[in-house]
């Protein structure tokens, strides 16, 4: 995970490429990474059902090999249409990885060190996204935006080929997690209290999602920031997850008051956007900005996805780490689509605005969540 993630350089800089480089509105944009969104929630469905049905193993492999293949498909293409449809493909493949992924790190933790595995694997992805961007930056800006995508693909295909080599298919290991599937355990579309948990992770994830997708244009075009220095704030983000996290989590990870840490890293959301939207154009606010959303994220996700594995029984672990992973696909639908449209039409300030009051609304709800 750690050299796949290291050669993501394509997300974070996809909106800034097509309005850019293609030039694409703003508007155009969002329904790219809206159809990234969409993808990810077929992905991640899909992935699900595999994953509980033949394991996590193939699904990380195939996942791997296929998002590579779309990667360097990307490339070439130039009409609007055929983009929608290329990075819909790419994501639903990419994101069949989650579930699996999930599934697989549950398997080989114990109930322990889950919360501390999870973070280890958030570990990996932040510093291979500490590299990522700020590469992707570099890169952008010397070579231009398709090469990020060419780099993003071999990525992926190292990451494959090592699976392949060093982790190799132990059938015995996935017989024991895709047993008895069908008639085990609740299903996670009748649990209520889990479907109100996905409804608030989605939310939460729409806000967060736009340190990758209208932060990076707002910089660029309204700051005037270099492609170089949006990388390297980007980049920011994952050496304070790297530095910070692992050992944070190691203190606190015996309270198991999932929720409020949760409701913690929903607050650092609202003073994120008040900082980057108080009007001062200068590379201290973002650093703030950025800094506030490093530890919303250090804060909240470890203990969600805690949460999300720790509830269902073994045999149900893939359907419900699927829809934990589609609440982050419908956030990556609503969060560039939306945010672009709003952005366009009403203004950067008045987005950020409304993301602090929903920042505000998720904490108040994540809280209810523990009192209840």
């Amino acid at each position: 995970m750690l050299i796949n993630r290291a050669g993501a350089m394509v997300m974070p800089f996809m909106s800034l490429y097509l309005t850019t480089s293609l030039s694409y509105s703003l508007t155009e944009a969002g329904w790219v990474m809206g159809a990234y969104g969409a993808g990810s929630i077929t992905g991640a469905f899909i992935g699900g059902h595999l994953t509980d049905k033949y394991g996590y193993y193939h699904i990380q492999l195939y996942s791997l090999l296929l998002s590579s293949l779309f990667l360097i498909l990307i490339v070439f293409l130039h009409d609007f249409y055929c983009i929608v449809f290329a990075v819909f493909c790419f994501s639903a493949v990419a994101d069949a990885l989650r579930p699996a992924n999930s599934v697989a790190i549950a398997v080989y933790s114990t109930d322990e060190n889950r919360t501390r595995s999870f973070s280890l694997m958030r570990f990996a992805i932040n510093m291979g996204f500490s590299i990522g961007p700020a590469m992707g930056g570099i890169v952008a800006g010397a070579f231009g935006f398709r090469w990020i995508f060419v780099i993003d693909a071999v990525t992926c295909l190292v990451a494959a080929l090592l699976l392949y080599l060093y982790l190799p298919y132990n059938h015995n290991a996935e017989k024991s997690s895709t047993s008895q599937v069908s008639e085990e355990g609740q299903s996670a579309y009748s649990d209520k209290e889990y479907l109100l948990f996905i409804l608030l992770v989605s939310l939460y994830a729409i806000a967060f999602f736009q340190l990758f997708t209208s932060v990076p244009v707002y910089w660029g075009k309204e700051w005037a920031f270099s492609e170089t220095k949006i990388g390297l704030l980007l980049a920011l983000n994952g050496l304070i997850i790297v530095l910070i996290e692992m050992p944070f989590i190691r203190r606190i990870e015996h309270l198991s008051k999932n929720m409020t840490m949760i409701a913690v890293g929903s607050g650092f959301l609202i003073l994120a956007f008040i900082a980057i939207n108080i009007g001062w154009v200068s590379i201290l606010p973002a650093i703030i900005f950025i800094v506030l959303m490093s530890l919303s994220e250090m804060f909240a996700m470890p203990f969600m996805t805690n949460y999300a594995v720790s509830r269902p029984s073994d045999a149900r672990r893939g359907q419900y780490m699927a829809l934990y992973s589609m609440a982050y696909g419908v956030a990556h639908v609503v969060a560039p689509m939306g945010s672009m449209y709003v952005a366009e039409h009403f203004g950067f300030s008045t987005l950020y605005t409304m993301l602090a009051c929903l920042g505000f609304l998720v904490a108040a709800a994540f809280l209810g969540m523990r009192k209840k």
